[in-house]
């Protein structure tokens, strides 16, 4: 039998404008309408990206916003495994069309943002040598014509140059002036992307205590060799824990529990955990408690003493007036002091 020919096929090949090659692919391009994704040439043939890589790329290209493209999530969606999807990963990172950063949320909680560029080489230029498309031009309306104008039979003459006149003339009733056009509102200019080769901030120094006396040093040293039996994740080399302990003694001395400290190490960790410890550090410098309060610091502050000056009665008329001591009210103070007589004052 002879072998089944696909007429689709050779009636798509019809069609293929110029000579078809001799060797080498035929492409037979259908346009989309939808459902498609764009992708540049330079993704689809980097010399340096693994076909997985690219690959991979295309597929979270063409992903809507928002959808998790985690290690996990990727396995679930591919046939690849998680070792082939991780290498990928990391190829398209280190290339800058993925980018992945650490971002704390309300309430303590990091999470990982990943950020997908179709073309990076566009974030390295500047914004003035980026391509601007040009803006469309408005189409000019036609000069309106006067109600009133009936057009001849024959095709009008062309109107002569206008000359510039300093003050407009009035529009006559009956007529409406063109309009200007208005051009088109600028083109949003793309969220800023910082590229993969900017400046990172310098890390905040570890925590060190007042006074690293031995029995610190000793338990700091104990609770940084004991999470293994917690967190399989967490088994440090001594020096690890040399390097790390005198930060957890800083906790001890601020009169940190060491369940509190382990728990905070230990929990909601991230998936998976590529350097357990840079996350110990980053843990107990940004996490660190504030020193306890003394009994003076919660102790409620002293109210002011209000002193009341108390009533005293008058010697001569009997007169009720304020005074800390007895004596005589203010007029009968001026009547001794005009009749030249000894007054009682308060002091």
């Amino acid at each position: 039998m002879d072998t089944q020919q696909n007429t689709a096929l050779t009636r798509a090949l019809t069609e293929v404008p110029g000579p078809l090659p001799t060797s080498g692919v035929i492409h037979i391009t259908l346009q989309h309408t939808d459902r498609f994704t764009v992708v540049g040439n330079h993704l689809a043939q980097h010399p340096d990206l693994s076909c997985t890589a690219v690959g991979l790329a295309v597929r979270i290209q063409s992903l809507p916003q928002g959808t998790e493209v985690s290690i996990k999530a990727l396995t679930a969606r591919c046939q690849e495994g998680e070792r082939r999807i991780a290498a990928a990963l990391r190829e398209l990172e280190a290339h800058g069309y993925l980018q992945r950063f650490r971002h704390r949320l309300p309430g303590q909680k990091v999470i990982t943002r990943t950020v997908f560029c179709n073309q990076p080489a566009a974030l390295l230029r500047p914004r003035s040598q980026a391509p601007v498309a040009a803006p469309a031009q408005a189409p000019i309306p036609a000069p309106a014509r006067s109600q009133t104008h009936v057009p001849g039979p024959g095709p009008e003459p062309d109107p002569a140059p206008v000359r510039p006149v300093p003050p407009a003339p009035p529009v006559p009733t009956g007529t409406s002036a063109p309009e200007a056009p208005v051009p088109p509102p600028p083109p949003p200019a793309p969220p800023f992307v910082p590229p993969p080769t900017a400046p990172k901030p310098p890390r905040p120094p570890l925590p060190q205590p007042g006074t690293l006396t031995p029995e610190l040093d000793r338990a700091a040293t104990a609770l940084l060799s004991d999470l293994r039996r917690h967190a399989p994740q967490f088994t440090l080399s001594e020096g690890d824990i040399r390097h790390l302990a005198p930060a957890v003694a800083t906790w001890l001395e601020r009169d940190a529990h060491p369940d509190t400290i382990r728990r905070t190490l230990t929990d909601d960790l991230p998936r998976p955990l590529r350097h357990p410890v840079k996350l110990l550090k980053h843990r107990l410098t940004a996490l660190l408690p504030p020193p306890l309060p003394g009994a003076c610091d919660l102790a409620a502050p002293a109210r002011p003493r209000v002193v009341v000056t108390p009533f005293q009665t008058c010697d001569d008329c009997d007169r009720a007036f304020r005074s800390p001591d007895p004596g005589h009210c203010r007029d009968c103070r001026e009547t001794r002091e005009h009749r030249g007589e000894d007054v009682r004052v308060a002091a």
